[in-house]
């Protein structure tokens, strides 16, 4: 394919939003394609304001780590996650204001409290729940693209897409169900550490390993 090629540049595109922030070396091996090819991709796709670069985040798996600085990730922006959409983003937003305007805002917790019910059931019937991995391969298979990152006390859930952001970002009730949920499915509390929907690259869930509960709840 040409570097100009806007089937390679989906191809980008796409693999930084199922993916996560990433920089051009790493693209570059996950496309088979040139870090200098990968560049002009992510110029025009920045050009476009389909995706930006940032400074890494300490920790991050899908960075190069060569001598020195390390290198600049790129991430979706909500323009390039627009792009991507296939909900009626707008239409949802409308009828959540005009249901909050008719009957308060108890209403928009109830909606919201529902969909993480619905959200429970299915990832239940699923067995999307038996181990962090599993819920992760649940969630990418309804959109959302999870991947587990492990930390020395406990692991991070990544949602790198978000279907209902948009949304989210006008009523973050809904973010707020969705991380009652994930606590339910995993069976013990959880942290959320970012959001799509709040203008973060990635929705970090941070989740604690049962066995080191017993040695932080008794020490401050």
């Amino acid at each position: 394919m040409g570097h100009d090629d806007p089937r390679t540049r989906d191809l980008v595109a796409r693999s930084i939003l199922e993916n996560g922030p990433s920089s051009a070396a790493v693209l570059a091996n996950r496309l088979g394609l040139t870090p200098a090819g990968i560049r002009r991709h992510l110029d025009a796709l920045s050009h476009d304001g389909i995706v930006e670069g940032r400074e890494p985040r300490t920790g991050a798996s899908n960075i190069s780590r060569g001598r020195g600085r390390p290198s600049k990730v790129f991430l979706m922006t909500d323009n390039g996650r627009t792009k991507f959409e296939h909900s009626y983003d707008d239409l949802a937003v409308s009828a959540l204001k005009f249901l909050a305007e008719e009957n308060g805002e108890a209403s928009i917790d109830a909606f919201a409290r529902r969909r993480g019910d619905e959200m429970l059931r299915t990832l239940t019937a699923g067995k999307g729940a038996n181990s962090l991995e599993t819920l992760a391969s649940a969630l990418s298979a309804q959109g959302y693209a999870a991947t587990v990152l492990a930390r020395e006390n406990g692991d991070e859930l990544c949602q790198h897409h978000c279907p209902i952001a948009h949304v989210a970002s006008e009523f973050p009730q809904l973010c707020e169900a969705e991380t009652e949920t994930l606590s339910q499915l995993l069976g013990t509390h959880v942290q959320r550490l970012a959001t799509i929907a709040h203008g973060d690259g990635v929705c970090t869930t941070y989740i604690p390993r049962l066995q080191n509960k017993s040695t932080t709840g008794g020490k401050r």
